[in-house]
Order: C-alpha cells, then sequence, then structure tokens
C-alpha cells in the first residue's frame, strides 16, 4: 500500500477482471484515464513469456492471467474509470473475508508483494504457471495426506517469499500465493524447478511431518522424564511397562492418579495430576496406540542410558530462573539445560508465517575418566549416527562430500551433502580438529550408545557449551533444508521437535 500524506489517500493494487483477450484494450484505456485522474498511478499486464496470437493481422502478446489487469489506485478512482470508461469490467473481491454480518470485501495485493511479483515475473514469466486449484489444497500430498514441505525462498526475486514444496507428477515445483490474504484469497501459481532456487525449511505450525513423527516419543519420554525426576532410576523401564499396561486396561488419567497414590506412587501422582491438557492428551494418544498395537512401547524402548538430546520437556523440576539441573545416574551424571531456538514457522490455515522462540532442554551426560584426570561429555544421538555409520564404503564417501546428480537436464548439482547442507556436522565428520567427535558404541556403565562427544576434557563447563552448540547448530542445519529429508527422519530421535 502507498500513501498519499498529504490528501490522506490510500492506493492500493487491484484487480480487474475483463473478457479474455480484452486485457490490452483495458490496459490502454486506463493509460489514456491516468491523463486526467491523479490517483491512479499505474497500470500492469503481465504478459506470457514467446506467446502470441495474431488478430486482424497483427501478432499480440499473451496476457499471463487471462482477463486480468492490475492497477495500482484509490478505491474511489478504479470505481469511476469502471462506471465511466470501461462498464463491462469488474472488480475482484476476497470472498475469504466474507461473514454473515460483514461483505466481502474488495481483493487487493499488498504493495511489498506485486513488487516481487513483478520482480519475478521479468525473470521467470517462462516457467509460472497460474493454477485453478485454492493455494490451501496444496498443503498436503493427495496421496499419503502427509503435508507438504514448506519453504521460505532466501534470495532472488522471490526473497522473503513462502510456500508449498509440492510434486507434480515427476517434478517438484514451488507453489506460493499471490495476492488476498487467508487460506483461499488470492491466486496460487506454481514454478518448476525448485532446486534452481536457494531455500530453506519452514516449521509447519499446524502439523509438520517431523512434529506428527515424533508424537509417540515425545509422549514416552515425558513419561520417562517424570519417573527419573522422581528417583526410579534403574527401576524406570520396567515400571513404565507396567504403568503403560495399566493404563491401557484402564486409559483414565484421573484414575490412574489415584491408582499411583494408593500404591505409594505418591509424588509422581502429584506430576501427573499437574499436567497441562496438551501433554495429558499426548500420553492418552500413546495409550489408544498401544491398545491398537501392543507392545509397542515395550519393544521400541528396550534400552535406556540418557535421554534423547532436545526434548520439549525437563522431567527434572527447574526452579524460577535456573537453566540448569543435574540428575544422578550410576555411572554418569546427567546435565539438564534450558535451550532457546528460534525458528521460522507458518501457519496453513492462516496464510501467515512469524518467528517463534521455544525452550527445549539439552540432555548432557558427564562421565569422569577412569584415571580421574578428565572428563568426557557426551549426547544421544544413537540411531541418527547408527544409520550414518552403517552406510560404508563409497556410499558414506559421497554422503559426505555430496552425491552429484543433473537436475532438470541441467548442470550437475550437490544432492544429499553434509558437506553443502549441514556444514556443522561435515566438520565433526570430517575434521581432526574438532572438539566434537562421533562415537560408535561409546560404552556408558556396560551399555553402548552411538555419541556426539567432547572426550577427555578437564573444563567441563566449556565442553558442555561446546557440545550443546554443536548439537543444535547440526539440528537446526539438518532441519532446515529441503534436503537431507531421510537424515531429517532420522532426526526426530534427537530433537522431539514440538
Amino acid at each position: 500500500m502507498s500513501t498519499d500524506k498529504l490528501n490522506r489517500v490510500d492506493y492500493h493494487w487491484f484487480l480487474i477482471r475483463t473478457q479474455p483477450h480484452q486485457e490490452r484494450l483495458l490496459t490502454d484505456l486506463l493509460a489514456k484515464y491516468r491523463q486526467t485522474s491523479k490517483n491512479i498511478l499505474e497500470v500492469y499486464c503481465p504478459s506470457l513469456s514467446g506467446a502470441s496470437i495474431r488478430r486482424e493481422g497483427d501478432a499480440r502478446p499473451v496476457a499471463l492471467f487471462a482477463g486480468i489487469v492490475f492497477v495500482l489506485s484509490t478505491l474511489q478512482a478504479i470505481t469511476d474509470f469502471l462506471e465511466q470508461r470501461f462498464p463491462k469490467g469488474v472488480l475482484l473481491y476476497d470472498y475469504s473475508k466474507k461473514t454473515k454480518t460483514q461483505k466481502a470485501p474488495v481483493l487487493t495485493i499488498p504493495e511489498k508483494e506485486m513488487r516481487m511479483f513483478k520482480d519475478f515475473n521479468e525473470n521467470y514469466s517462462d516457467q509460472m504457471i497460474i493454477l485453478e486449484r485454492p493455494y490451501s489444497d496444496y498443503a498436503f500430498n493427495p496421496k499419503t495426506n502427509e503435508p507438504n514441505d514448506i519453504v521460505k525462498v532466501i534470495d532472488g526475486p522471490l526473497a522473503g517469499k513462502e510456500g508449498y514444496m509440492t510434486k507434480f507428477r515427476r517434478d517438484k515445483r514451488l507453489v506460493f500465493h499471490l495476492g488476498g490474504s487467508g487460506k483461499n484469497g488470492g491466486m496460487a501459481v506454481s514454478i518448476p524447478n525448485i532446486w534452481n532456487f536457494h531455500v530453506v525449511r519452514v516449521h509447519n505450525a499446524e502439523g509438520d511431518k517431523q512434529t506428527l513423527g515424533t508424537v509417540k516419543e515425545r509422549a514416552v519420554d515425558l513419561l520417562i522424564g517424570l519417573m527419573q525426576s522422581c528417583g526410579y532410576g534403574e527401576r524406570t523401564l520396567q515400571t513404565l511397562y507396567e504403568f503403560v499396561d495399566e493404563l491401557t486396561f484402564k486409559p483414565s488419567l484421573v484414575d490412574f492418579c489415584k491408582s499411583l497414590y494408593d500404591k505409594g506412587h505418591v509424588e509422581l501422582s502429584r506430576k501427573m495430576s499437574e499436567l497441562d491438557t496438551k501433554n495429558a492428551e499426548l500420553i492418552l494418544n500413546l495409550i489408544r496406540y498401544e491398545k491398537d498395537n501392543p507392545g509397542y512401547v515395550k519393544s521400541n524402548w528396550n534400552k535406556l542410558v540418557i535421554r534423547p538430546f532436545l526434548t520439549p520437556t525437563s522431567g527434572v523440576e527447574m526452579k524460577e530462573r535456573q537453566d540448569e539441573v543435574q540428575l544422578q545416574h550410576k555411572s554418569f551424571a546427567e546435565m539438564i539445560r534450558k535451550v532457546n531456538i528460534t525458528e521460522d514457522v507458518y501457519y496453513p490455515s492462516k496464510g501467515e508465517g512469524e518467528t517463534v522462540t521455544t525452550t527445549y532442554y539439552a540432555h548432557i551426560g558427564v562421565r569422569q575418566d577412569e584415571t580421574g584426570d578428565g572428563f568426557t561429555v557426551f549426547a544421544n544421538w544413537d540411531y541418527f549416527l547408527d544409520e550414518y555409520f552403517m552406510t560404508g564404503g563409497k556410499a558414506n564417501e559421497k554422503l559426505v562430500k555430496g552425491a552429484r546428480q543433473v537436475v532438470h537436464n541441467e548442470k550437475e548439482k550437490l544432492i544429499e551433502s553434509f558437506l553443502n547442507y549441514s556444514p556443522t556436522l561435515y566438520k565433526v565428520l570430517t575434521d581432526e580438529k574438532s572438539s566434537v567427535k562421533a562415537v560408535r558404541d561409546f560404552n556408558i556403565g556396560g551399555e553402548r550408545l552411538n555419541v556426539m562427544a567432547v572426550i577427555s576434557t578437564s573444563n567441563v563447563n566449556e565442553a558442555k557449551d561446546e557440545l550443546i552448540n554443536t548439537c543444535v547448530n547440526i539440528s537446526k542445519e539438518i532441519n532446515t533444508t529441503t534436503h537431507l529429508a531421510v537424515w531429517r527422519r532420522y532426526l526426530r530421535t534427537v530433537w522431539l521437535h514440538i
């Protein structure tokens, strides 16, 4: 929107619809009308690159949007023009905002978005495809019903634009929203060759693939954290199985809390009764899944050394303004520290994005070396690193250095490359000078775990900071790239994303 500050007049980009092939006539009439109307500032009728039609012996460009012309003006000026000079033209309305008490407002396109579109059209008009279905239809994969990845363009004419990465047959395209507001306003436009753009993934606040995949893991981790904070120690897993069986038989948290109290589990009963609605529903969803899939918890949680690196809950309670607590285990001490992670998120139902900061809890083990002269600080990356260590030979080499592939018959590009898309992980795996190492089958009191670790250090606090920062950076890099999709699934066991 532009504003005439002297006269306090607001200018907007309006869309006028006319009959197909009448766009040029409308554009010419508006250009003439501008000479007598100071409040029509600009007229834009984009053409389809390389396409033309012959009429009355002349070759004329084909409009990119059939029957649509964009006009920057005041509402009064464009209304006067239509009434006086072009009565068969109509303004488009944003019916997504219509309610029982409010009429649909005139559809407008924000100035910033319109400028972005014009810049893009000058560079990529030959690739752009106008889609018939509303933008909201592209939020999910119709075959799997899983949410499509949401991406933000980092540079170029579309810098800052968010859209869905959508598969059309064998091609992946960026589908973005042009004009209007809300999930159904405006138009949906697709651009092929998405790999030609520098994009990052944005967290889907209403149902990310990674979030959906960690629901059950978060529920089990929540229970384990509560039990460990109550001192169950080595008995945690066996007691967990018993509690899950009891809840499966009678899925009521109220009755379960009473049962815990009667059996002497007073502290756990108190903590369970204080769960908020969101976490209570998380546990009940796990119990429903366990009922349909008996033995799920026992078969998937048969070893417990230390919780995943990043979890949404601390387990052990922290006092106000306290950022770190310690939980003592048999062969090591667990440090639980608050970590604030800032992400770009997107709300598909509103068609809006924002930046949010969420508190997670990093779980770091500290084990004294056998010599007693130093410490090893470690984090649980067991399943993720197991998949990496099992990727042997040339496959492992390509993963680190980057496999090359011809994309859309163009030049070769690096894909699935830690070097390109997770440089922090690449450094850990390849740089001998890196203080953080990926360690296979690390021995922790007789248990074996694949870990990220800082080994043999005398400065524990410095090592904890280094390990946490490194692991957080790896998590954010993998989670925001449109590549490394397989490794993003494995990351679910490291970062229990909300």
